[in-house]
């Protein structure tokens, strides 16, 4: 919270948000409510001195939830000096004491601690909805010891500690599978609609629910250190990372309240020149309260904690308010390819065989080498063709390709550059016009057959990108893939502006050259994409899987790897930063609305404390709407549920 926004207690972080009839915070405002309201029955009934009295122990008990820290913000220690609201409310129902407005002094009293009460419920509120994800992890876990299984508590898993989950657990940390076979509820953690099936080699998150079996999975990470954890603490520390609005609402705030004091000693002092310091002291108490910044220091912080939680819910961590603010302007993103708009999953998407073999032959002849070897583009290959022949004398050429014997022939797979498509020429073009990487299969000496490998579009790429043209927004993709595989997959995601064989160098370059036009956001997931995702308006990096580099580059992370979030983290981002304005534009109206009429005796003191919480209030209210999330159900992906935490690394280049 700002210096200048109300109240002064120390911000409080709970791990239970109590109701609010529950809520002790709630007691002391209360009491001075239903005091101030007494106390105006009884001076209405005649009894006096019972409702001066009644009025002053409610104002004690407002006064009492903010004068005493606002008088420590002012003299106390290295923290001392510091010119708060309360300090303008704590002058103001001081003054009306001395000048016997003691039933105006407790409403002061009472609407303020309130409205700062409601606040300070408001931030647990949307804080509160964050830390609950750490529920998510349960408090024991089973773990596979030499002498059986032992159930112990969760914060005590170690990496490489064996997990033992059975159907309906949850997973306590980062880990990856190695005996068993599953579907994965991740819902809670990526916004994933369908289960996720898993199986040996498969990573899963902190979190994910065990739907069928039993799994064993080696642990990753700490039982307290790990993707969920982590991203609690991303979000966190984006509380105290005010964005360009808050920044703004600051600058106003904080000079403000010294104007204010010097306002209001003017208007008391020229109630001595001319003659009626009593009616001008009070209209100078009026005035400290009327110019108040209370509602403009809170315009911006509850909206942004509230939106940044709500992010984090359907699976968009938003590292700071500054983040989440420059989300809201974008107008251009630019995608990375590979693990990205791809699956990062290569297979064999085609096979031609020369006249005198079968399309079977080829890929058999294909995988019985290629499962020497330890390249990306090897292991789609070998898995297009479980039934392959063995093969002999099996020699790789790094860059190139493999050879050796298959049944007495000699067989050699490789790139293009280094074994001639021949005959298949045509069909080699016409292949890699689509987007495929080639190997071309030979046998004896002659070109027999053509095996064609792609990297797949995720199925909710084209209408992710859809939706952001939809939205008003540019695309671009930047991969460092050949330009004819590039701008086929680009074609069928719907991006038509398209840069390959871009160095990381060159993504940062591209990147800069398009913020100069307009706010550019950069998604990627690899080490590659770090510069770019460094160098743009915002950078997002998708899925807690991705490279540490593009994670610790980026400003937004997605904890699933569905574009559709998206867009619907850019319009969540735009509708908080229309929150924002309008709590500013109301805040500095009411000021400037307030301020002539209590100085010229319009207003008196409790009309004016009464419409300035209101406001508050109100402006409070606002700042929540932005907990609702957009479009929160995505549909899931049309051909059921898949894998998509698998990282796919580089080998000898083939293209």
């Amino acid at each position: 919270m700002s210096d200048a926004c109300c109240g002064g207690g120390d911000e409080v972080v709970t791990e239970e948000l109590a109701p609010w009839w529950r809520d002790r915070a709630l007691l002391l405002p209360a009491t001075a409510g239903v005091l101030w309201v007494t106390g105006l029955l009884l001076g209405r009934a005649g009894a006096g001195s019972l409702a001066t009295v009644a009025h002053a122990v409610g104002l004690a008990a407002g006064a009492w939830t903010f004068a005493p820290s606002a008088v420590r913000r002012l003299v106390g220690g290295s923290g001392g000096g510091r010119l708060g609201v309360g300090l303008l409310m704590t002058i103001a129902g001081t003054g009306a004491v001395l000048l016997g407005h003691v039933g105006e002094a407790a409403a002061l009293a009472f609407l303020f601690s309130i409205a700062e009460t409601l606040e300070d419920r408001a931030m647990d509120r949307a804080r509160h909805g964050l830390r609950a994800l750490l529920s998510l992890i349960p408090e024991t876990t089973v773990v596979s010891r030499p002498a059986g299984e032992e159930r112990i508590p969760a914060e005590q898993v170690r990496r490489d500690d064996v997990l033992v989950v059975g159907a309906g657990d949850r997973v306590s940390t980062d880990g990856v599978v190695t005996v068993g076979h599953s579907w994965l509820d991740t819902s809670a953690i990526t916004g994933e609609s369908i289960p996720v099936e898993v199986s040996p080699g498969d990573t899963v998150a902190a979190g994910s629910v065990n739907t069928s079996g039993t799994l064993r999975i080696t642990a990753v990470a700490d039982g307290r250190d790990n993707s969920l954890t982590r991203m609690v603490e991303l979000v966190e520390q984006a509380h105290a990372d005010k964005g360009e609005r808050a920044r703004l609402a600051d600058r106003i705030a904080r000079p403000l309240v010294p104007l204010v004091l010097l306002a209001a000693a003017l208007v008391a002092a020229f109630g001595f020149v001319v003659g009626d310091p009593q009616t001008w002291v009070e209209r100078a108490l009026v005035v400290l309260v009327a110019a108040s910044p209370c509602a403009l220091a809170i315009a911006v912080p509850v909206t942004v904690i509230s939106a940044i939680g709500s992010a984090s819910r359907f699976g968009v961590i938003i590292t700071s308010g500054a983040a989440f603010e420059q989300l809201g302007t974008i107008r251009t993103v630019a995608f990375d390819k590979t693990g990205t708009l791809t699956r990062n999953d290569p297979e064999v998407v085609a096979v031609h065989a020369a006249p005198g073999h079968t399309d079977t032959e080829i890929s058999a002849l294909a995988a019985a080498l290629e499962a020497a070897s330890s390249h990306p583009l090897a292991a789609a290959v070998v898995a297009a063709s479980p039934d392959r022949p063995e093969a002999d004398d099996v020699q790789e050429h790094a860059g190139h390709g493999l050879t050796g014997t298959v049944a007495g022939r000699r067989v050699r797979v490789g790139s293009p550059g280094w074994i001639s498509p021949g005959g298949l020429t045509e069909q080699a073009e016409a292949m890699a016009d689509q987007g495929m990487s080639l190997v071309v299969v030979e046998v004896d000496d002659r070109t027999c057959g053509l095996i064609g490998i792609r990297d797949e579009l995720r199925p909710e790429a084209a209408e992710a990108i859809a939706t952001l043209h939809h939205q008003g927004m540019s695309t671009v993709m930047l991969t460092g893939d050949n330009t004819r595989a590039a701008h086929a997959l680009a074609a069928q995601a719907g991006i038509r502006d398209v840069r390959a064989e871009s160095l990381p160098r060159d993504k940062a370059d591209h990147v800069r050259r398009a913020m100069a036009s307009s706010p550019t956001a950069m998604i990627g997931d690899g080490i590659n994409d770090a510069p770019a995702l460094a160098s743009a308006t915002v950078g997002i990096a998708m899925g807690a899987g991705g490279s540490a580099a593009a994670v610790e580059s980026a400003d937004v992370a997605f904890t699933g790897r569905d574009l559709r979030l998206l867009p619907q983290a850019l319009a969540h981002a735009r509708q908080g930063r229309a929150i924002m304005t309008q709590n500013v534009l109301l805040s500095v109206a009411l000021i400037a609305i307030l301020f002539p009429l209590a100085l010229f005796g319009v207003l008196g003191l409790a009309a004016v404390v009464l419409i300035h919480e209101v406001a508050e209030v109100v402006v409070i209210g606002n700042g929540l709407r932005a907990v609702r999330a957009q479009g929160q159900s995505r549909r899931g992906d049309e051909d059921g549920p898949r894998q998509h935490l698998s990282t796919v690394g580089t080998g000898r280049a083939r293209v």
